[in-house]
């Protein structure tokens, strides 16, 4: 392995291969985030698979395999997602030792081949032979196409009685104790800033509390569909890395699309034709898609909660400060009405 920060990590998941009985196999860590994930090339039978060591106490194995169930209705839709692998004893998920006194729930699924429409994005601007805007309009119309057909399959899907995921709804996303963290106890913010973004935060609640959760509009939803997790093989997108899933508003899905690539050049054409060709799949009137904004700043707070509790990911110098700073501008331009 190339990166050592895995290195703790190698002996659990080769334990865990050994479970789905893959007897040996070379490993790649792909990285340490909300999860730790490895890829698997196993030379004797050809394949490539993804593992994931999942975070404890993020989900349980119940939420898990409600995870896998979605996939499995996703793709019986035609959407491109990933495909689980059982263990020979029918499991989808074993559990493994990392630590004394720490238990972590693997997942294996197979390596869909093609390349991360987001990293190609970012080679065509590094590019010495790039001139021009980025070429983004075009995988944001497929982005805005693919994410409608998966809210026209979840809003018009029974979940069976045992499904268990997470709800990004108004406790979740802006309650006293939101999913993924209190973002205004944020250690990089100060405590005018702290305070600012408590009183956006409750402009936002009673927004959404008076919108409630039409059932046109608040189904599952993907909840972390960017350009990074999104690949392309042959002209065909499929969708990736579903840990964020759960119920929720499908403005915010879009709201993350938009979120995570708002700075890029010739953005507003790509917002036009991500709504355009989503318009194509699924209606949604303007009074829902005014609240994209809104959910863009939400996006941007639930990061900061999440980026404090987990000190061990890495971001590159600076890069939280300037995060930090925009967050803060834009609850400063909600409360002022803009």
């Amino acid at each position: 392995m190339a990166d050592r920060a895995g290195a703790p990590y190698e002996t659990p998941a080769r334990t865990a291969l050994q479970q789905f009985g893959i007897g040996s196999a070379r490993l790649q860590l792909i990285g340490i985030s909300e999860n730790v994930t490895f890829r698997a090339d196993d030379d004797r039978s050809g394949h490539s698979y993804v593992l994931r060591l999942h975070r404890p106490d993020y989900h349980t194995l119940e939420e898990l395999d409600s995870e896998r169930v979605w996939l499995e209705a996703l793709r019986s839709s035609g959407i491109s997602v990933p495909t689980p692998v059982a263990a020979p004893d029918g499991r989808y998920f074993v559990a493994v030792d990392v630590t004394e006194g720490e238990t972590r729930q693997v997942g294996l699924n197979l390596w869909a081949p093609g390349e991360i429409v987001g990293e190609l994005l970012t080679a065509h601007d590094k590019s010495p032979d790039t001139t021009g805007p980025t070429e983004i309009a075009e995988p944001f119309a497929q982005l805005g196409g693919l994410m409608a057909a998966m809210h026209n399959q979840a809003a018009g899907w029974t979940p069976p009685p045992s499904f268990r995921r997470h709800r990004l709804d108004l406790a979740g996303l802006l309650g006293e104790a939101p999913f993924w963290g209190p973002f205004w106890e944020s250690p990089v913010l100060d405590e005018r800033e702290r305070e600012l973004l408590i009183t956006a935060r409750d402009h936002c609640r009673e927004r959404l509390r008076r919108y409630g959760e039409p059932r046109q509009t608040f189904s599952m939803i993907h909840a972390d569909l960017h350009l990074a997790n999104l690949l392309t093989h042959h002209g065909k997108l499929s969708v990736i890395d579903f840990d964020d899933a759960g119920f929720g508003w499908h403005q915010y899905d879009i709201a993350v699309a938009m979120f995570h690539s708002r700075d890029t050049a010739d953005f507003r054409a790509a917002r036009r034709a991500f709504l355009h060709s989503y318009r194509s799949v699924r209606p949604i009137s303007d009074d829902d898609l005014a609240l994209v904004p809104m959910f863009e700043l939400i996006r941007g707070m639930a990061i900061l909660g999440w980026r404090a509790d987990r000190p061990e990911v890495r971001w590159p110098d600076g890069q939280i400060e300037m995060f930090r700073s925009g967050v803060v501008a834009g609850c400063e331009r909600l409360l002022d009405g803009g």
